[in-house]
């Protein structure tokens, strides 16, 4: 079984995604986002990134992930450049993973899903959604970036469309995990 979880940045899937993994030792989480740092310090995807971007994505011989972020939340022409120098890589490492745990139930925790080909074969689709302020307020905090950078996360987001998934958690932190546990509860154990 794979159930995508989506939304925008900082709204709190992956706490999500670690609550699904509390309630069975059968759930795993996938944090797409680490295959796509991964990914980007692979020598041939470092390579393709300075010859596209510039050195100056580059410090002491790594990608610079807020160096290249800057440059790609800026313009969505530039963002298709990055996603079609690391998504086949990306996409590679997601199919292994996948194939190596048939047996379990995977949850793909990535805020592109629904440009991919994994959020129309996954069996469950869940939308997570948290106010603007709490998300900024996360982000500063966790990613140490500035209001500007995370405006500009922002601006390149796609939009999403409730009806496009079958669960929407409004993640106000108040009965979460709650809303977590009826999901479980009607969609996969029912399974």
């Amino acid at each position: 079984m794979i159930i995508c979880l989506c939304g925008r940045s900082n709204s709190g899937k992956g706490t999500i995604a670690k609550t699904f993994t509390c309630l069975d030792n059968n759930i795993i989480h996938l944090d797409i986002d680490k295959i796509a740092h991964h990914v980007n310090d692979k020598e041939e995807v470092k390579e393709e990134l300075v010859d596209t971007f510039g050195l100056q994505v580059l410090d002491n011989g790594k990608i610079n992930r807020k160096k290249l972020a800057s440059i790609v939340f800026n313009d969505k022409d530039e963002m298709k450049k990055l996603e079609a120098i690391t998504w086949k890589h990306m996409e590679k490492e997601i199919d292994s993973y996948i194939s190596d745990n048939k047996e379990k139930i995977i949850v793909l925790d990535y805020i592109m899903l629904p440009k991919t080909k994994y959020f129309e074969t996954s069996d469950l689709k869940i939308l997570v959604k948290a106010p603007y302020e709490e998300r900024l307020k996360r982000a500063i905090i966790r990613d140490n970036i500035t209001k500007e950078l995370f405006d500009q996360r922002e601006g390149a987001a796609i939009n999403y469309v409730d009806e496009d998934f079958d669960y929407v958690i409004d993640n106000d932190k108040a009965d979460v995990k709650r809303k977590v546990v009826k999901i479980y509860e009607q969609s996969i154990i029912s399974r």
